[in-house]
């Protein structure tokens, strides 16, 4: 692989989801139609950001800190980049905050990108991440998560699995769970699958 940032955070987050995704992007260079999640997000982007600017820190935990909104982070280290919506840094510590147009709470392949943009904002910032928040942009909540170790070891190990799967083209199993596949960007590209 090049020394260049080859994968983005959202890269850590479809593998999780499902491993197809990343090799189409990277292999294939495929890339899928946009979803209607994905184009409503981008969407209420501005006015989260907005809205965010008002909201006071006690919301998240915390009693200050400094916002600062569409963060580029990338590491060379982890072959690794990405834009991150939010971060707030404390004195002490940063909090990444990522904006999800979805509904209910946030799924497992969420946290493996809130993972992703920890183990960036840690290397980039030089200070502790203790904990990352998922905003629902739908139902306007913030969901606090820990970072904790297993998940930045997990998510170092789903990187490492992903960094296999690409430089090797390997083409991975579809994800176990069909339903995932209804909205999927990339569909039309699983003939196996349908």
């Amino acid at each position: 692989m090049s020394a260049v940032c080859d994968f983005r955070v959202t890269d850590l987050k479809q593998f999780s989801y499902c491993p197809r995704i990343p090799f189409y992007k990277h292999v294939m260079s495929f890339h899928g139609k946009p979803t209607y999640k994905m184009n409503q997000g981008k969407t209420a982007q501005g006015a989260i950001e907005a809205l965010e600017k008002r909201r006071r820190f006690g919301e998240y935990g915390l009693a200050e800190g400094k916002r600062h909104f569409g963060v580029w982070l990338h590491s060379r280290s982890l072959n690794l980049a990405g834009k991150l919506d939010l971060l707030i840094e404390t004195a002490d510590a940063c909090y990444p905050v990522d904006f999800k147009y979805t509904t209910g709470r946030p799924h497992r392949n969420h946290l493996f990108q809130l993972a992703g943009y920890a183990l960036l904002v840690s290397e980039h910032f030089k200070k502790p991440v203790p904990a990352g928040f998922i905003f629902i942009i739908t139902d306007g909540l913030a969901f606090r998560f820990p970072v904790t170790e297993p998940l930045l070891s997990e998510s170092r190990s789903a990187l490492a699995a992903m960094q296999n799967t690409i430089q090797h083209e390997i083409f991975p199993e579809p994800t176990p769970v069909r339903a995932r596949c209804t909205d999927c960007e990339y569909r039309n590209f699983c003939a196996d699958v349908f």
